[in-house]
């Protein structure tokens, strides 16, 4: 498969100008509202010394994720203090060596987290809204051709026609303004492997197609907060497991799901292998195209040997497949219902130096 040059192995940052807090908790009318104390977190939350250090572990790349309302003060209108935010991100990474990924993690309609009444893909002013702000980006980033954009993070609500035509569309406006410019484009179903057969392919060499994993969820979300199943089921699920009865048995309490994997007696990476078909055939399809992994990870709070079991199996399957990939996450907010970290929260050192050589792809 072709390669990109700094897209090898990298690490995505939330927490910073995305899930920086979690809008489930807040009225509706006050759910896209950018505070002082939010404004305050965007200028002191990530610094040169995070992205020297992630440097420091081996990464390539980094995905950082934006959403719009942070970007945006309101319609067509952008906050000059985050644009140099991102500015000032994109110098540390040229200083120490990596690759940065602008990633719109949520667009005003598209918000995985919360449902909203008006939907990006159904909404004509919002797509238009979507695509001004990456050509404001394109604006601002035209003269370094090594930052790439990652139109959207997981699409919602949304059929493969809708995002795939707004996604064409907003290709074709940056276009216009750049045709070297390194864009990432993904599927619909949160981005899933499964949603890989939908995804539009561009005649477009400068197009990169990417995908998330976060399989078997009961696993890497589990006891999660934000998830009602999870939630529900609250119980600690191992991995590997020769117990396949208690992944089934979450099917069975939320959904009445009698015999969920039929086919297996444990979970392990042959369930993984699997379930990441999907990329293995988009690859033998187009192999001149380049397909990226750009998020997989576990919950904090999983046990770190099941962590590391899990990230391990991950990247064998992907270095088998050839795919780079960006883990998920650096760091995650205290108050973040999804905590992913990586790191500790107050040394913002790595938690295991096995998980560090399991994500550098030697063990």
């Amino acid at each position: 498969m072709k390669q990109i040059e700094g897209l090898s192995r990298g690490m995505g940052i939330g927490g910073w100008l995305t899930n920086y807090k979690r809008f489930h908790v807040l009225p509706p009318e006050r759910r896209l509202d950018i505070t002082v104390g939010d404004m305050e977190h965007f200028e002191s939350y990530i610094t040169e010394k995070d992205v020297a250090y992630i440097a420091s572990l081996g990464m390539d790349h980094i995905r950082l994720g934006f959403d719009q309302i942070v970007l945006e003060e309101r319609p067509y209108e952008y906050r000059e203090s985050i644009l140099g935010i991102l500015k000032k991100f994109v110098s540390w990474c040229k200083k120490y060596g990596l690759r940065a990924v602008l990633n719109m993690h949520k667009a005003v309609g598209n918000y995985c987290d919360i449902l909203e009444e008006k939907g990006l893909m159904q909404n004509g002013e919002l797509q238009d809204r979507f695509i001004a702000l990456w050509l404001k980006l394109e604006e601002e980033f035209h003269e370094d051709e090594s930052v790439i954009f990652e139109l959207l993070n997981e699409v919602v609500n949304a059929t493969a026609e809708e995002w795939n035509a707004l996604a064409e569309r907003t290709v074709l406006a940056i276009r216009e303004k750049n045709e070297k410019r390194l864009l990432i484009v993904g599927g619909v179903e949160w981005n899933n492997p499964p949603a890989l057969p939908k995804v539009k392919v561009f005649d477009d060499e400068n197009i990169i197609y990417t995908f998330h994993c976060y399989a078997p969820h009961e696993f890497t979300h589990q006891q999660g907060v934000l998830q009602a199943e999870q939630l529900y089921y609250n119980r600690k699920v191992p991995y590997p497991s020769d117990d396949i009865e208690r992944y089934r048995e979450f099917y069975r309490l939320n959904r009445g799901e009698e015999n969920a994997y039929p086919d297996l007696t444990r979970m392990d990476i042959e369930f993984l292998r699997s379930y990441l078909a999907p990329a293995k055939e988009f690859i033998e399809a187009h192999p001149d195209k380049v397909l990226w992994c750009g998020e997989f990870g576990t919950i904090r709070h999983a046990r770190i040997d099941w962590r590391e079991n899990w990230m391990r199996d991950v990247i064998t399957l992907l270095k088998e497949m050839d795919i780079p990939y960006c883990v998920w996450n650096y760091l995650s907010t205290p108050n973040d219902g999804n905590r992913f970290s990586l790191v500790d929260d107050d040394e913002r050192k790595i938690l295991s130096e096995k998980m560090h050589r399991i994500i550098l792809g030697e063990v």
